[in-house]
């Protein structure tokens, strides 16, 4: 099976892959406080077609053009209203993405980057992610579908793939966040990588929550202690490129 994995890794884990991603949008841009800022904007809208996903992170960031984390910075809330009222996306309406804006607009101001919200954090990781989705949604002014908290039960998909680019380091993902340690991370769960974990015998539940991600993780983390969401990129690649799928893991099997 590592073999397998380790062929997946060195064929699909290149930027060339990376189109259709939201994670593209954070190789625009040279600063880490910048990366931070687009990379949970984009993984926060990460849902539903990829092609509209990108349409929509797009939008944001031509209004935040050159320096997004600066010009939230400098945005008051009456400024996020005029620039992101009439702003929609699939479920996300306008006044949830100014609140989840200015959530992120005064955490800047006040602690100087998204990083600097995981310090004291907690003891163990998903202490760590609850506290990070928990200070932005309180920021913000209460709960948003745009950061879900961990401990309701969700897969949380959209956060634990915002920590894999910011936390792992190789040729697709950003890593300025690495001193975190990859060891600790979560596999984002969508459907792609719960039908391979199905495949993989990773687990036989039904639904792709929390605790499946869990598990799945776990398995992982046999073949990887140190990175066991290493082949996340690279096992979901065909699927999502609509190339096709899991010919080789068929043949494995």
């Amino acid at each position: 099976m590592l073999a397998f994995l380790e062929q997946a890794y060195k064929q699909y884990n290149h930027r060339a892959f990376v189109h259709p991603d939201p994670l593209e949008f954070l190789y625009r841009y040279d600063k880490p406080e910048d990366r931070e800022v687009v990379g949970l904007i984009a993984s926060s809208l990460a849902y539903g077609r990829v092609a509209q996903i990108l349409k929509s992170v797009a939008k944001i960031l031509d209004i935040l053009e050159g320096h997004p984390a600066q010009m939230l910075r400098d945005m008051t809330e009456r400024d996020l209203q005029e620039r992101f009222g009439e702003f929609r996306y699939r479920f996300t309406t306008g006044m949830e993405m100014v609140r989840f804006l200015t959530g992120i607009s005064r955490i800047l101001r006040e602690k100087g980057s998204l990083r600097a919200l995981i310090r004291n954090s907690g003891d163990t990781w998903p202490d760590v992610l609850e506290s990070f989705a928990w200070q932005i949604n309180r920021t913000a002014g209460g709960l948003s579908s745009l950061l879900p908290l961990p401990s309701k039960g969700s897969a949380c998909k959209r956060l634990m793939m915002f920590f894999r680019w910011m936390v792992r380091r190789d040729d697709v993902d950003i890593g300025d966040w690495h001193d975190l340690g990859s060891q600790n991370l979560i596999i984002p769960l969508d459907t792609h990588m719960f039908r391979i974990a199905h495949l993989l015998k990773f687990t036989d539940k039904n639904s792709p929550n929390l605790r499946t991600a869990m598990e799945i993780t776990y398995k992982f983390k046999e073949l990887e202690p140190d990175d066991p969401v290493r082949y996340d990129f690279s096992l979901t690649r065909p699927g999502i490129r609509n190339e096709p799928m899991f010919q080789a893991l068929q043949q494995w099997k």
